[in-house]
């Protein structure tokens, strides 16, 4: 059987708050496995507003890459604060503690890229 593609505008794609993102802190799963047949990515954008957050967590074997793209904030890493902002590109390996949040005054926009798309056992 073969893959289907298509293409979407975001604006078809809901916002959601997933669990453990707070104030506001909100995604549209662009492309991952509840609305497209791909099965090594999650594609998000993400939107927080000031003070909105995702607590700090850790992934067992997914790599991540976040892309900002408008906004500042803080990206905690390994208990490191950074600040972020536009044009920024940030890699998490497996197993690093990480947390973003809008520290800036206006919304935080970036894009997150998952692989795999589910977080196995290391």
């Amino acid at each position: 059987m073969e893959a289907k593609w298509f293409i979407r505008n975001i604006a078809e794609v809901p916002w959601r708050e997933f669990p453990d993102h707070f104030g506001g802190a909100l995604s549209k799963p662009l492309v991952w496995p509840q609305n497209s047949e791909a099965r090594h990515l999650d594609y998000r954008i993400s939107m927080y507003q000031p003070m909105a957050y995702v607590k700090v967590h850790r992934h067992k074997t997914q790599e991540q890459i976040y892309h900002v793209l408008k906004g500042e904030g803080l990206m905690e890493i390994d208990g490191q604060s950074r600040v972020v902002r536009e044009h920024d590109v940030i890699f998490l390996p497996p197993g690093i503690d990480h947390a973003i949040s809008n520290s800036g005054l206006v919304d935080l926009v970036f894009l997150v890229i998952t692989s795999p798309v589910e977080d196995g056992a290391a």
